[in-house]
């Protein structure tokens, strides 16, 4: 369960509240772009040579290939990558009005938002063409994740950031939108969270505002089959339900945990430790709002989107750091080690860690110093000291007999140690051995970049070529997070 589940809940929204206070948001005009390229109307055998002739492989929509309305990934001419939407032959029979439409959300321009860049209607083909968010869906970040849970600084950027781009669209004239869920909100290169422009388009003769189970539409739909701008933050309070707790849970369902103080089955486990007590309660109350059943007595966006803002404890981290992608393609700019590791410069390496020293090791050498109480403690001290003179004269086999002795003795876990010896492996052409001890030194230290430049070096001498370069980005991705905080 969540950090300090059980101080959330007793502390928590459990009723009515007072209103959402607004504080100052310096971000209202800067996400405004003037770069993207103006919206254009597309041919059909423009957008056909684009997607491949619709192949199946280039389908990016959650989906599949039955969906009435299929996404692909296309490459323009001008090799720049777009999203095309691809509507089903009965959607939209007035192409007027789907022209209209698709003008009215091409005017928009927001970072906070995946642009519309075009259209197609011809016969009875109707196609939107819209900016390229490589880093896939929230859903998939948050439901269902292969390597790493989504954090809570992340989640809470998710929050404001689409918060933001329903402020933008409510500004411009687009206060509608049709299905706010988290297979609308996308990632781009640089890991920021868009909101999808199609979900703009005012819905056709096929299709309905919600595709969602009903449990999760808001209550003035299921009366009366249309929705309002209230309803859009009825969908924005689910959605930091599912951020909260990394489920879909019904906003029924979630409201009854909150009044009866049951925030276990609410909190996402993998949070636990990432926020403080009164950040979660925000959240909840926050949310508890946009879920009133009454309309009128939900938030408004702007109102939201100042709620959310001080909550940002993590603003100066990029986006691509606290998800753990790469910002700029496959791999992220390294560091010197970095680059060393990445050539199995093993002779750069050693200059590196050479220099560094035990610095990293958190005051492990330090306490080492006070604990020459015993002839056998200083024994261990001295075969760290012939160690490291070893390393230093690039004798790496008496290093590994050295150190070797340290670590058996068990007295002190030195993550350097580790690292010292697994270079002193690779050098004696031992790349397993080597891969080994910087496994140990990230058992010590789970966070130190160190131990994950030299695992991807292990892993290219033994040839694992994928691995590898997975630990590279891993030990990027630490360092930076590491530069970032400090």
């Amino acid at each position: 369960m969540g950090c300090e589940s059980s101080k959330l809940a007793s502390c928590c929204w459990t009723g009515e509240s007072g209103p959402i206070h607004e504080v100052q948001n310096p971000d209202e005009e800067k996400n405004e772009v003037s770069d993207s390229p103006a919206f254009c109307e597309f041919t059909f055998e423009q957008l056909r040579i684009a997607t491949s002739a619709f192949a199946v492989e280039n389908i990016v929509s959650e989906h599949g290939e039955k969906a009435p309305n299929v996404v692909y990934k296309g490459k323009l001419e001008n090799q720049r990558p777009v999203a095309v939407k691809r509507f089903n032959r009965s959607a939209w029979p007035d192409s007027r009005q789907f022209l209209e439409e698709a003008r009215a959300v091409g005017l928009l321009r927001n970072n906070r938002l995946a642009n519309l860049l075009g259209c197609c209607c011809e016969g009875d083909e109707r196609l939107l063409v819209a900016e390229f968010m490589p880093k896939e869906t929230l859903a998939k970040h948050l439901f269902h994740w292969d390597t790493q849970p989504m954090k809570w600084a992340m989640r809470l950027r998710v929050a404001l950031y689409i918060a933001q781009a329903l402020e933008y669209c409510t500004g411009k004239g687009r206060a509608l939108y049709h299905d706010l869920n988290a297979y609308r909100i996308l990632f781009g290169e640089d890991g920021d969270p868009r909101l999808s422009c199609f979900g703009l388009m005012k819905n056709s003769r096929d299709g309905k505002s919600y595709s969602t189970n009903l449990a999760f539409t808001p209550p003035e739909y299921l009366r009366t089959g249309r929705i309002t701008p209230e309803s859009v933050i009825f969908s924005f309070g689910t959605l930091l339900i599912d951020l909260l707790s990394g489920k879909h849970i019904p906003p029924s369902h979630a409201l009854d945990l909150i009044k009866d103080r049951n925030l276990e089955m609410l909190t996402d486990s993998c949070l636990e430790g990432q926020f403080s007590t009164d950040d979660g309660t925000e959240l909840v109350r926050i949310a508890s709002r946009c879920l009133q059943y009454e309309p009128r007595e939900r938030p408004n966006l702007k109102s939201l989107v100042s709620a959310l803002y001080p909550l940002q404890k993590e603003a100066e981290v990029p986006s691509h750091v606290l998800m753990g992608i790469s910002s700029d393609g496959e791999t992220m700019p390294l560091s010197p080690l970095g680059e060393a590791c990445l050539k199995t410069d093993l002779t750069a390496i050693h200059e590196i860690l050479e220099a560094l020293g035990y610095k990293d090791d958190g005051g492990a050498a330090t306490e080492l110093s006070f604990q020459m109480w015993t002839d056998q403690m200083l024994e261990t001290l001295n075969s760290k000291k012939k160690g490291d003179a070893a390393f230093k004269n690039k004798d790496f086999s008496a290093a590994i007999e050295c150190y070797t002795q340290f670590i058996d003795v068990g007295t002190m876990a030195s993550p350097t140690v580790f690292i010292r010896r697994s270079l002193s492996y690779l050098m004696s052409d031992m790349p397993q051995e080597a891969l080994n001890d910087t496994v140990q030194a990230q058992v010590i230290s789970p966070v130190w970049h160190i131990a994950s430049y030299l695992q991807a070096a292990s892993l290219f001498t033994l040839g694992r070529e994928n691995e590898a370069q997975i630990a590279l980005r891993e030990a990027a991705i630490l360092e930076e997070e590491k530069n970032a905080s400090s």
